[in-house]
């Protein structure tokens, strides 16, 4: 039987999840293994000076107190008998576009199956609030369909973006590359009581380059963003660079 192991970095309640977890019990026997409570950004943080409890919450669904990367971690050592044929991460609460995918906790979790030779789908919706995560979760489904089928490329995950609308009006799927944008005020400068100050990360304004190719731009003109994220980072190039510029300093 195909089993899909399904996780998130909003929690193991949140709507997202929910939906997405609905949509692929028509793939397979799917189980839950999420965070007890939101760990948005938590990137690829695995939990060490703590013990960590899975906690059943009824059926086939576990709650973890640790990061997206504890939860596929655990459910894949302990939890689930045999190996998952896939690993679905989200729906996330807003977008993972650009250089967000290194802070990303939704796209880590996929980083992390993947890291044990599980294909793996991250799935977001692009928007700020009001979520549309049937039109999510229907994409996740026919991409997690393909996955099952045809496989992945070893040691390359998908991150999948959707677009913040109803499912008629989404204008196709584009295969996209990582895009990049910078944030502008997005370290806020607050005092406490006390007259201390504190900082705040978080907000401030994106700004995204330009790139007729990139994630950001398909969301941006209506289309499913499918982005393949390899886990290898060595810089080819750069390497034959330094074996090549650098060779007096061997």
């Amino acid at each position: 039987m195909t089993t899909i192991l399904v996780t998130n970095d909003d929690g193991v309640n949140a709507p997202g999840l929910k939906a997405l977890y609905t949509a692929l019990k028509e793939l397979g026997k799917v189980i839950v293994v999420a965070p007890e409570r939101e760990q948005s950004a938590s990137s690829h943080s695995l939990t060490m000076h703590r013990p960590l409890r899975p906690i059943s919450m009824g059926g086939d669904i576990y709650a973890v107190n640790g990061t997206p990367t504890d939860c596929v971690t655990i459910a894949v050592g302990k939890i689930i008998e045999e190996t998952p044929s896939l690993v679905v991460s989200g729906v996330n609460n807003g977008g993972n576009l650009g250089d967000d995918v290194t802070y990303s906790g939704t796209v880590s979790a996929a980083i992390e199956g993947t890291i044990l030779g599980i294909p793996s789908l991250a799935v977001s919706v692009a928007g700020e609030g009001n979520f549309n995560f049937e039109t999510a979760s229907f994409y996740a489904s026919r991409v997690s369909e393909r996955i099952l089928k045809k496989g992945l490329p070893k040691g390359v995950l998908l991150n999948m973006n959707v677009p913040n609308v109803e499912y008629d009006k989404i204008c196709g799927v584009k295969f996209t590359v990582q895009g990049k944008r910078v944030y502008d005020g997005s370290i806020s400068e607050t005092f406490d009581p006390w007259g201390r100050k504190h900082y705040w990360i978080g907000g401030g304004t994106p700004v995204w380059e330009a790139g007729d190719n990139t994630d950001f731009h398909a969301v941006e003109r209506g289309f499913v963003s499918i982005t393949p994220v390899r886990l290898d980072l060595t810089d080819y190039g750069a390497l034959n660079y330094l074996k090549t510029e650098w060779r007096d300093f061997l």
